[in-house]
């Protein structure tokens, strides 16, 4: 029997009257901060693209004078990133290979845009700007087009030791410890290093369903432990139209999707965890897009992290591709250097 959702029991206009309190407490707060004085300042993450075109990926906040340097959070705890005040529909500059494209920012400050570029493959630097602030600069990276394999990761429980089913140290992770309070899932750093090496120029692409507030402290995790850049695919808190809160397994589904259009001519190993959906929502997707996916490799939670997550979440569905699990990145390099195709130096 289909598992149903709580929230689609609460009666649409209820639904509906949540995202337009929302909006009325932002316009709000948005006036208050522009007489206060406070300036535009954008938050830029790592976007990809392809042939001809990037997808741009960025926020756009207000900030008291001589903040915008740190507008990146640096040595702010997690909790503070979530009191960030967003700039809503503004226009934003983006300059990247002499061209020059205007994008409107959404309700969230957010910026989610394609636009046309022509960039070499690999690493590029773009340039990002508003009206009244300085331009930043933002990174790309561009698949070349002969590019046949890459990485999808999730992020929570498989790169790093967060526990996220557990409300209570969930709120913990997000709100109050910074990045190096957190702790790396032993060995997928190497995992993921060896495969890149085996694998130059493959894309690595972070899909979680965490918050874009937490971005700046993500990358900076993702660094320190010397995990391979990559583009990051998060998504954005608080009521939408028709949910107090977004789906975050509608948010992979349709993350995956749009990876399959976007480069079909790559097959993507899947790498999660068995605490959440991850089986569920890769097995469903290999099944539906068989010639986008060449493995998938399931990070198996400890006992006591199964124990407080609320048991392991095993999922039904299965594709004819090749499955493997362990606890760690050691294990699973082991298990993924048998299958052809993925090359584990």
């Amino acid at each position: 029997m289909e598992e149903l959702d709580p929230l689609s029991r609460i009666p649409e206009r209820i639904r509906h009257t949540a995202a337009r309190v929302e909006d009325w407490i932002h316009e709000h707060r948005e006036a208050s901060a522009l007489r206060a004085g406070r300036l535009p300042a954008i938050v830029t993450y790592p976007g990809y693209g392809g042939d001809g075109w990037m997808r741009v990926l960025a926020r756009v906040l207000l900030v008291e004078p001589g903040a915008e340097r740190s507008v990146h959070y640096e040595n702010v705890r997690g909790w503070r990133s979530f009191t960030s005040l967003s700039l809503n529909s503004i226009d934003v500059t983006i300059d990247a290979g002499g061209e020059r494209h205007v994008v409107v920012a959404d309700r969230g400050g957010l910026v989610d845009a394609i636009v046309p570029a022509r960039l070499d493959a690999g690493w590029q630097e773009i340039t990002l700007s508003v009206a009244g602030s300085a331009p930043v600069v933002a990174s790309v990276f561009i698949v070349d087009p002969a590019t046949r394999f890459g990485v999808v990761s999730d992020i929570d429980d498989t790169v790093m030791v967060t526990s996220l089913p557990r409300p209570l140290l969930a709120a913990w992770n997000a709100f109050v410890l910074d990045e190096h309070g957190r702790q790396p899932v032993p060995g997928m750093a190497v995992l993921y290093e060896r495969i890149a090496n085996a694998h130059p120029g493959s894309p690595f692409v972070y899909l979680s369903t965490g918050a874009w507030n937490a971005a700046p402290a993500l990358s900076r995790f993702l660094s320190r432990n010397l995990y391979p850049a990559g583009s990051m695919l998060l998504t954005d808190w608080g009521p939408t139209h028709d949910r107090f809160f977004r789906s975050g397994k509608d948010h992979k589904r349709r993350e995956l999707r749009r990876l399959a259009r976007e480069f079909p001519d790559i097959t993507w190993l899947l790498v999660g965890d068995d605490g959440q959906h991850d089986e569920e929502i890769y097995g469903e997707f290999a099944s539906a897009h068989p010639a986008s996916v060449r493995a998938i490799a399931i990070r198996e939670l400890s006992v006591q992290e199964a124990v407080l997550a609320g048991g392991r979440k095993h999922a039904e569905t299965r594709s004819m591709h090749p499955w493997v699990w362990s606890p760690n990145g050691g294990g699973l390099a082991k298990e993924l250097a048998a299958i052809p195709g993925v090359e584990v130096l």
